[in-house]
């Protein structure tokens, strides 16, 4: 062999060793070593040299993009021997279909290989890191990798968000017009019905927001948030419904009083008694449960009938009293029942009366 980068390492009776330094492609063949003794012996080698990929590099990208158009990314390597494997991914997440295409180079020993990748732009796609992989054998499991990032122009996105979702009469609310979209959009604007707002003082507008204070029933509508970009222009509505003011009453409980009447009578006998005469007026404590505001007129018509009733048992019992007040005689003497006269049944009777015992009865 004679080449200057072929180096003998080591001559010896039983071994011999080269070295072959800045190997190509050409270097790849069959090596045979002899050994001149008789007979003379020989052992051979095949050398197989791998055609590293070059870098990849992605080509049909222009920025910016459109939403809706068609992307057509290729990712292409040459110099690889076997011929190379190539991968898409988008944030790291790999994509199948794809189109692979192997040529042979002009050597006929390396190959170039190619990968296309097709898709729509979408909005989601903007900032979107488009990644592609060559894998290798003679790389050592350390892919060479080409990136892109995608940017995606598109229409604003608009959405209002409500700071009240049951607003009353009196009260305010704010409405947020959140719009996003590429380029940024311009100030958004506000119409209310197809028109402008109709009461600035009470309906300001700051950047986004509108706030509206002391609502009423005139502030019903739909409200209208425009936003627009170079791309295009989008709105989206609200329908404002302005509530009557809910008075929520606090629940209360009633607690039943006990009415009670009491009544004195003297009555004056042989021996003076008193007597009470009580009523008693109960409701019941779960009457009034589940009201949540005390019916006076209830209570007074309760009133009223304990005092009627009140005065009507004085005036009975004071009429009972009346009629049967005295002293009476329980033991009445023999022989006065038969008596022709009241003179001579007193005379009959004086006699008996004596030892006679007068038990006295008090009527109440």
């Amino acid at each position: 062999l004679r080449d200057n980068r072929i180096e003998l390492v080591r001559a010896s009776w039983h071994e011999l060793s080269i070295s072959v330094s800045d190997v190509s492609l050409s270097d790849e063949g069959q090596y045979t070593c002899s050994l001149f003794t008789m007979p003379v012996k020989t052992s051979k080698a095949f050398l197989t040299v791998l055609g590293v990929p070059e870098k990849p590099q992605i080509t049909g990208f222009t920025s910016p993009v459109m939403e809706g158009e068609r992307m057509q990314l290729t990712c292409k390597t040459s110099g690889s021997k076997p011929a190379a494997d190539i991968r898409w991914f988008k944030n790291d997440k790999e994509v199948k279909d794809v189109k692979y295409l192997k040529e042979e180079d002009a050597n006929r020993k390396t190959f170039t290989v190619s990968s296309t990748l097709d898709f729509l732009a979408d909005r989601n796609d903007d900032g979107a890191v488009v990644s592609c992989r060559v894998d290798h054998e003679s790389l050592n499991s350390t892919p060479q990798i080409a990136m892109q990032v995608l940017e995606i122009h598109y229409t604003p996105l608009v959405k209002i968000i409500s700071s009240n979702s049951w607003p009353e009469e009196g009260q305010s609310i704010i409405l947020t017009c959140e719009s996003k979209g590429k380029p940024v959009p311009e100030p958004v604007l506000w119409t209310k019905d197809g028109g402008e707002l109709p009461d600035p003082e009470r309906m300001v507008v700051n950047g986004r927001v509108l706030s509206i204070s002391f609502l009423n029933k005139t502030d019903n509508g739909t409200y209208r948030c425009e936003a627009k970009n170079p791309i295009g222009r989008n709105s989206t509505e609200y329908v404002l419904i302005v509530h009557d003011v809910f008075n929520t009453l606090l629940p209360t409980t009633v607690i039943p009083s006990l009415t009670t009447a009491t009544v004195t009578t003297t009555v004056a006998l042989t021996t003076s008694t008193t007597t009470s005469a009580t009523a008693i007026s109960t409701r019941d404590p779960n009457g009034l449960a589940g009201k949540t505001v005390p019916d006076h007129a209830v209570i007074g018509g309760i009133v009223a009938v304990v005092v009627f009733v009140t005065l009507c048992s004085i005036i009975l019992l004071g009429r009972y009293l009346a009629r049967h007040k005295g002293t009476y005689l329980t033991n009445e003497a023999k022989g006065a029942e038969d008596a022709p006269d009241a003179d001579t049944a007193i005379i009959n009777a004086e006699g008996s009366q004596v030892n006679a015992e007068e038990k006295k009865e008090y009527f109440i």
